[in-house]
């Protein structure tokens, strides 16, 4: 009964809009800052603008399941909600455009959901894969290959351990 009453928890979070009344939110902020710097106003101030400028953006994005998975990573921090919600928006655009769709496939099954990572994922296997294309011991590449089939970026690294 505890994991039902969890589940629908996590569920029911992250799953509905997030609706506050503006007071809550400028106290929520309000606390923020203080408690990032609870000896220096001017921080304060500097931090509760910065939060407030975040938490303003953030209400107009349009990608939810973006937006859901910035919350996540920084529930009480509006501004780094808005920083990693740029960084996966573009990620995110960036992958939509990608052309090697086996390499992509890698990436989105190695990071489901974020897609800074999947990006990333994919820029490194993509070089790692152009790599061994090019390479010339084939029996060291042979290797490689059969110990990780899956995963250019070990074929690379057990290659040029073995051959350097």
């Amino acid at each position: 009964m505890k994991f039902i009453l969890i589940v629908l928890t996590i569920t029911f979070t992250f799953s509905t809009p997030f609706i506050v009344n503006a007071s809550s939110v400028e106290n929520r902020i309000k606390q923020f800052a203080a408690s990032e710097y609870p000896n220096d106003r001017e921080m304060q101030t500097y931090v509760y603008n910065e939060q407030v400028r975040a938490y303003n953006y953030l209400i107009n994005v349009t990608d939810q399941g973006v937006k859901a998975f910035s919350r996540r990573e920084y529930p009480n921090d509006f501004a780094m909600q808005k920083h990693i919600y740029d960084e996966q928006l573009a990620a995110k655009h960036y992958m939509k455009s990608v052309s090697d769709y086996e390499v992509k496939r890698l990436a989105q099954s190695e990071y489901l959901h974020d897609f800074s990572m999947q990006k990333y994922y994919y820029d490194e296997q993509l070089a790692a894969k152009n790599y061994m294309l090019n390479v010339t011991n084939k029996v060291i590449k042979r290797k490689a290959i059969n110990e990780y089939p899956n995963d250019y970026a070990m074929q690379k690294y057990s290659y040029d351990n073995a051959v350097y």
